[in-house]
């Protein structure tokens, strides 16, 4: 019912192009033309350290992949590590960078106040350090900040949620003005990783907007979590918030009462959320409006099978431009271009910063902002083809003619007549995951 009260008509005929393959608002251009990118290269190349905290985020790949793309391109070698999370690992792979005689360090932190030491060294190496969409704090040893508006996001996502509810009329509204206005509406409230400064700029844009409507009754948070402490997800872990989303429906909707919205901060948690509420019956039809982050290829799907609601696009491309402009600029002598010198204090000192713009994303516009600009390939949607589905309960991709053969998809091969073996072996060895589906 509060899936998505504007646009029905792009959402019916993305879900007609996927039966298809079973029988067989206003936006502007995300292209940010006062991104600062066109600093010419004196330096003589060199190596440029580049530390991305996990792999298991399509989106750390593709910042990853872009920045080593983009310095490569300005004659530079690169170092790109990726540390899995584990906050050791990325120190040591810091300091192997400053070994191997790295010029810059471009870092996306795991936990943005373990990396004074390391910093430390890099200051002593006389080695800049940008800080890459998550603030590094308490390091007076950090030269720039290259991110998105932050708060903005969180603003971004609470706003797409009321609109999805149908409490907004608009993107544009700033009071509930929507058919569902009057309320209330049952929400719940999920945060990220609180060693990500990020996590606060998003759950308090976020609040800045949802919390004058829990204060009039227009929204209801049923469980009573809505200090983010209580609703943080640790390393920003699908399977902790899919865990902490069962907990809820078990302690706060076991009376029959129904989860209207939740707000997520991010596409991988979202897609935990929705697990779990499938896991406990809900269906496409009656699933609550769920945001997001980051525009990842399967959370997309995931909008396009009427699941998630929206989800926030940050083009890495020209954030990836951004920080490689600035360690240039640094290496340089020159001065990066900035835009805000105000807003990000890591308590030591105030980090300079370029802001990019991020932008909600539903099935309205996903076409013009994901596809035409080249983010993602229209192909890896698969919605046009006969090669995959989207799954909520693995949260993975299904062969559309597994997900259209019922006695493949949901059989385990034992049981499978002898002939059906070698079509549910091509299909483990295809997706590389068990048998057992949606």
């Amino acid at each position: 019912m509060f899936k998505k009260l504007l646009g029905v008509a792009a959402a019916s005929a993305a879900s007609v192009l996927v039966l298809a393959g079973c029988a067989g608002g206003s936006t502007a251009t995300p292209t940010d033309t006062s991104t600062p990118t066109d600093s010419e290269t004196a330096v003589a190349g060199g190596l440029i350290g580049v530390s991305m905290p996990t792999q298991s985020s399509t989106r750390w790949i593709s910042d990853g992949e872009s920045i080593k793309a983009e310095m490569e391109a300005q004659g530079f070698e690169v170092d790109l590590q990726f540390a899995e999370d584990d906050i050791p690992t990325q120190v040591a792979q810091l300091e192997a960078m400053l070994t191997k005689g790295a010029k810059a360090l471009i870092i996306a932190a795991i936990d943005g106040t373990q990396l004074t030491d390391v910093l430390q060294a890099a200051a002593d190496a006389g080695v800049p350090v940008i800080a890459y969409d998550r603030l590094i704090r308490d390091s007076e040893n950090v030269d720039y900040y290259a991110t998105f508006d932050n708060f903005k996001v969180g603003v971004q996502q609470a706003t797409s949620l009321l609109v999805g509810m149908g409490v907004y009329a608009s993107e544009e509204s700033t009071s509930a003005d929507g058919p569902n206005a009057a309320g209330p509406w049952n929400i719940e409230l999920v945060a990220g990783s609180l060693d990500d400064n990020n996590a606060f700029f998003f759950f308090d844009g976020a609040m800045s907007v949802l919390q004058p409507l829990i204060d009039s009754g227009v929204l209801v948070v049923k469980s009573g979590q809505t200090a983010i402490e209580q609703v943080a997800t640790l390393r920003w872990d699908g399977a902790v918030a899919q865990d902490r989303m069962e907990d809820i429906l078990v302690s706060s909707y076991a009376d029959g009462s129904k989860v209207h919205g939740v707000l997520s901060p991010y596409d991988g948690l979202s897609r935990g959320i929705i697990a779990a509420l499938v896991d406990a019956g809900y269906t496409a039809d009656d699933l609550p409006t769920i945001t997001g982050q980051d525009a990842e290829v399967l959370s997309v799907k995931s909008m396009l099978a009427g699941e998630q609601y929206s989800t926030i696009f940050k083009d890495t491309r020209e954030l990836a431009k951004v920080a490689s402009a600035m360690a240039i600029a640094i290496l340089n002598g020159t001065e990066p271009e900035v835009n805000d010198t105000t807003t990000y204090d890591n308590g030591v000192k105030v980090v300079p910063s370029f802001l990019l713009t991020p932008y909600i994303v539903t099935v309205d516009n996903y076409q013009e902002l994901l596809i035409d600009s080249g983010y993602i390939a229209e192909a890896d949607l698969g919605a046009w083809t006969l090669f995959g589905a989207y799954c909520p309960r693995t949260q993975m991709e299904t062969p559309m003619w597994a997900t259209c053969w019922p006695p493949i998809a949901a059989t385990p091969w034992f049981r499978l007549p002898a002939a059906w073996w070698p079509l549910s072996a091509f299909r483990i060895w295809w997706w590389s995951k068990p048998p057992m589906l949606c």
